[in-house]
Order: C-alpha cells, then sequence, then structure tokens
C-alpha cells in the first residue's frame, strides 16, 4: 500500500524516495539471509551511513542533514517496512549520537562527522541487569583517579555491543539518586570493556545484543560529556528522542505485516472467494489498517511538536505505547490471515511477529510508557 505523505520541503521528498530505493535494492534482498544466520550487517549501516541517512536530524556543520524529525521519522519507518534490525541500528545510532551533539564540548564533536558518516557506530550502555526501567538506581561505578575515570560494573542488553566503535557509558560517580549519574563516552579498544556472548534472543536475529562488563576501563577525564551528575538529564532527553525512532520502527513493521496479509487475503481462495472479500477477514485488515494511520498520526504529531521545540516527553510516549501495541497486534493478526502458512519461515509474518515484541520493551517498556502518561494526567 502506498502511503499518502505530507511532507515539508521537496528534498524530504528526495530523502524519503533515496531511502525507498536504498531499502528495496540493500535491504528487502538481504535480510532473511543475514536473520538465518544471526549476522549484524555492519557494511549496510556503512552505505546509509554514506547515502547521508545516519544524521538525517543533526547539523550540517557535522556532516548531517539538519531535516526535521518529522523527516528522519518516517525514513525509519520505511527502513522499518523492509527490515527492522537496521532501521533499529539507525535509531540506536542517533541516540547514540545524542549526548555529544546536544550536550558534547567542542573537541568531544570532532567524534561526529565520523558517526553521522557511518564510519563509526556507536552503542547506548544505560541498561543494568537488575536496574532494567529503574535507571536511576544503576550501580556501574567510576572513580576519578587522575586525568582518567575507573570504570566497573556491568551493562545489559547492549545493541550493537560487539560491533560498537564507541559506548556511551552511564555510571555513577557521585552519591546515590540521579544527581550521582554521569556520562562518559569511550572507545571501543579501551582496556577494561568486555562485550559478553550475545543473547539468544526472539526476534532481530541479525541485530545481536549482548552485556558489557566494564573491569576497571580507563576513560579520559576529556570524555565526560556535560559535567559530573548530568547523566541523568543526558539519559532522559535522549530517550525522549529514542522513543519517537522506536515509535517509526512500529508503524513501518505494522505497514509491512499489513500489506503482506492484504496481499496474500487478496490471492487466497476458499469456497470461490479471496478470503479478504469475507468479512471476517476483510473487517480484520481495515481495523489494522485504520490503526496504522492513527500510529503514524501521533509519531508525526509528537515530532512536530519535537521540530517546533515544544514540550513531546508524553507524546512520544504516547506515540511509542500506541504504535508498538498496534505492531504487535498487527503482525500476530497476519499470522492468523495466513493460517498454517504464517507459522512457517516461507513467509516473513512470523518473523515480523517476533519482532514486534522487542518494540513493546525497548526505550522503555509500555508499562513505564503508561506511567509517564498517568504522571502527565495527574499533575495536570
Amino acid at each position: 500500500m502506498t502511503v499518502d505523505r505530507i511532507l515539508p520541503s521537496d528534498e524530504a521528498r528526495d530523502l524519503l524516495d533515496l531511502a525507498t530505493e536504498i531499502a528495496d535494492r540493500e535491504l528487502a534482498p538481504k535480510v532473511t539471509g543475514y536473520e538465518e544466520r544471526g549476522e549484524f550487517p555492519r557494511e549496510v549501516l556503512r552505505t546509509l551511513g554514506r547515502a547521508g541517512l545516519l544524521g538525517l536530524p543533526y547539523p550540517e556543520e557535522y556532516g548531517g542533514a539538519a531535516q526535521p524529525y518529522e523527516v528522519y521519522v518516517q525514513v525509519l519507518e520505511i527502513l522499518a517496512s523492509r527490515w527492522l534490525a537496521v532501521a533499529e541500528a539507525v535509531s540506536v545510532h542517533t541516540l547514540s549520537c545524542y549526548p555529544v551533539a546536544r550536550f558534547g564540548t567542542a573537541e568531544q564533536r570532532k567524534l561526529l562527522p565520523d558517526l553521522i558518516g557511518g564510519e563509526l557506530l556507536g552503542a547506548y550502555c544505560l541498561t543494568e541487569p537488575q536496574g532494567g526501567s529503574d535507571a536511576a538506581s544503576l550501580t556501574t561505578k567510576a572513580v576519578r583517579d587522575g586525568d582518567a575515570y575507573v570504570v566497573t560494573g556491568t551493562k545489559a542488553w547492549i545493541t550493537h555491543a560487539r560491533s560498537a566503535d564507541f559506548y556511551n557509558i552511564f555510571c555513577r560517580t557521585g552519591g546515590p539518586g540521579t544527581a550521582g549519574i554521569s556520562c562518559l563516552v569511550a572507545d571501543r579498544n579501551t582496556p577494561g570493556i568486555e562485550p559478553q556472548a550475545p543473547e539468544r534472543t526472539m526476534g532481530l536475529h541479525s541485530s545481536p545484543v549482548a552485556q558489557i562488563a566494564f573491569d576497571g576501563a580507563r576513560v579520559p577525564a576529556e570524555r565526560l560529556v556535560g559535567g559530573e551528575g548530568a547523566g541523568f538529564t543526558i539519559a532522559m532527553s535522549a530517550l525522549d528522542s529514542g522513543r519517537l525512532g522506536i515509535a517509526a520502527c512500529a508503524v513501518g513493521l505494522a505497514q509491512a505485516a499489513l500489506d503482506y496479509a492484504v496481499g496474500y487475503a487478496k490471492q487466497r481462495q476458499q469456497f470461490g472467494r479471496a478470503v479478504i472479500d469475507f468479512q471476517g477477514i476483510g473487517f480484520m485488515l481495515a481495523e489494522h489498517a485504520t490503526q496504522v494511520s492513527a500510529a503514524r498520526a501521533l509519531l508525526l504529531a509528537a515530532a512536530r511538536l519535537r521540530d517546533a521545540g515544544r514540550p513531546y516527553a508524553v507524546e512520544a510516549a504516547k506515540a511509542k505505547l500506541f504504535a508498538s501495541d498496534v505492531a504487535m497486534r498487527v503482525t500476530t493478526d497476519a499470522v492468523q490471515v495466513l493460517g498454517g502458512a504464517g507459522y512457517v519461515v516461507d513467509h516473513p509474518v512470523e518473523r515480523y511477529m517476533r519482532e514486534a515484541k522487542v518494540l513493546q520493551i525497548v526505550e522503555g517498556t509500555n508499562q513505564i510508557q503508561r506511567l509517564v502518561i498517568s504522571r502527565a494526567l495527574a499533575k495536570g
């Protein structure tokens, strides 16, 4: 199904056309093989970087495209409709560039051209094995020792853990609570940074996640971002943007599942009729088409608030919550539309269903999104 989009400029339309062309040429033909092998598509990320699609929301002076977020999230949606793991990688990488781009020193920002160009890949190390959604209780420590911080602790569920060239490390440099958290940017070859074995995940097999152990890793003090105690503010503001990225991934995945289910239902004949002509199937698909459009509208409304410089955290939470729930519902029912055929790997809907689940978990579980929204309601 062709999505009718209202875009802010001709340049934005050209970028979406470019994203579609690359997605069709470089992503769609490769996804099955990479997923089966559990192989991370590092060269695909470089291709996207060289095409200018990894730095869309960042300033031109750092090699970015200076595009509004409403354009960036629609590019993510297109990528996700062909290969969710790649779209999620772009979202995580964009999130990983944010601390330095927004809070970094002039010297630290010299990293950005290579990051935005795709030559360097970033990871975002916030979650811990016991911390989960309670980021304020993180225990990874960074102790100042001369001209460096010595980092000790473990991070969990880190995307790009074994492939990243640099890590944003959220760690405790002070006392308990949010005021004691800081952010360091470390190179992957720093002694004492030890990515662990990949987790055996339900989906996104081509985007392995893993724990990272920090065993006395010495990170230069000049890699402290935003000053001591600024880490929690950096993390939360980055996550607001990251939730828009995950919502975009969810919309793209849901659209892909819907399109595949509709195509199958138009061809599949039962009792002398296409199964889409039976109300049980046709009405289900109509409901899903409406929900995907609603999720896209909610996402774009939140992105446009961000572009206007207005508060958008609650709207980002709504978009992430609704879009990922829609993706789970649409992908599950797409399997049902295909019947037995939907349960085998010959059709992508079984992969879509497995992938959709993670979108209800990453960048804050949907229970956390409901908490953010309900607290906003309580405050009036």
